[in-house]
């Protein structure tokens, strides 16, 4: 997965121009390039090859020899905005192209999957399509991308997506972080999510939970107490200040609750900041009153970043963990 020690890590936080190359913005943006179809791409940006290759790339496909995206991450699609579409799609026809790859004697979409199914809705037979050659990953990638960056996925299909992309390419989250563009706490705090019941998570769906909501009750011990107060915020519409509020009081009131941590001396977060950049990993330190002793906790979310972190440090490891 890496692309070499004197390689810059790759970053897809700014949309999937960084993927398919430079694209030419001309001052005044010709009518044709425009897309008027309610699917404006990632930072406005007409995701499209440069000129040179576009009348190789560009083509026009039938519709039933396109398969869908395998990691697309949306299950949820809003039938309004689709229909919406619909209409526009036929008053004008597509104007904005799909992009797709080849696989299998047909194609795989990569990205417009809104107008491939808009264009299914009005019984279109063909579909303008720009066809590119991408990998398994890629096509994950900005698959990915395109949902985070431009319609927003509900808070458990971005934790799934996450998770799902960790998996596949055995990625530890600082190294998805620095692929995708964000700060690996963004993802941590997603993959927590999934540690929420059932219930819980489809509260998330609905848009009942915000994701502020959501990770103060996290807070609490048990699922029971988690419930409990995502309830109490439904019916008194508790704002996430106030649910914030309602977990540090439980907590404090708990038998045998640790006391307030101490705060930490700059040096010492200043040293746990340098040793997060140097290892790729959360460090954290912890001093004893007397300053002259303490802890240093180094995570790890598997057995390949175990590895990599003992590498960085001199260590040979031998023995599974």
């Amino acid at each position: 997965m890496s692309t070499g020690k004197g390689d810059k890590p790759r970053h897809l936080g700014r949309g999937l121009e960084s993927l398919l190359g430079p694209i030419s913005m001309p001052a005044a943006p010709a009518p044709d390039r425009i897309a008027t179809d309610g699917s404006a791409d990632i930072d406005g940006l007409v995701l499209l090859p440069p000129d040179k290759e576009l009348s190789n790339a560009l083509q026009t496909l039938d519709l039933a020899a396109i398969r869908p995206n395998p990691y697309q991450a949306r299950s949820l699609w809003n039938e309004a905005d689709l229909n919406e579409l619909a209409d526009s799609i036929r008053a004008n026809g597509v104007i904005q192209p799909i992009i797709v790859r080849p696989w299998q004697g047909g194609y795989q979409l990569i990205a417009g999957e809104r107008r491939f199914r808009a264009a299914q809705m009005v019984g279109l037979t063909t579909i303008p399509a720009v066809v590119r050659e991408v990998t398994d990953e890629q096509l994950f990638e900005w698959s990915l991308v395109e949902n985070i960056h431009r319609r927003d996925l509900n808070p458990i299909e971005r934790a799934k997506a996450y998770q799902h992309y960790l998996g596949a390419f055995s990625l530890t989250q600082t190294e998805a972080a620095e692929r995708l563009g964000e700060d690996r706490s963004v993802i941590a705090n997603y993959l927590r999510l999934l540690d929420l019941q059932d219930e819980l998570k489809q509260m998330l769906v609905d848009g009942r939970l915000t994701m502020g909501h959501a990770r103060a009750i996290l807070s609490l011990p048990t699922d029971e107490l988690r419930r409990k107060l995502a309830n109490r915020a439904l019916a008194g519409r508790l704002s996430v200040r106030e649910v914030e509020r309602l977990v540090r009081v439980h907590t404090a009131d708990r038998p045998g609750a640790k006391p307030p941590a101490r705060a930490k001396p700059a040096n010492i977060i200043d040293l746990e900041s340098k040793l997060c950049r140097h290892l790729g990993t959360r460090v954290s330190i912890e001093t004893k009153r007397n300053g002259r002793s303490g802890r240093i906790t180094i995570d790890f979310d598997s057995i390949d970043e175990f590895e990599r972190i003992t590498d960085v440090l001199g260590v040979a490891c031998t023995e599974e963990v």
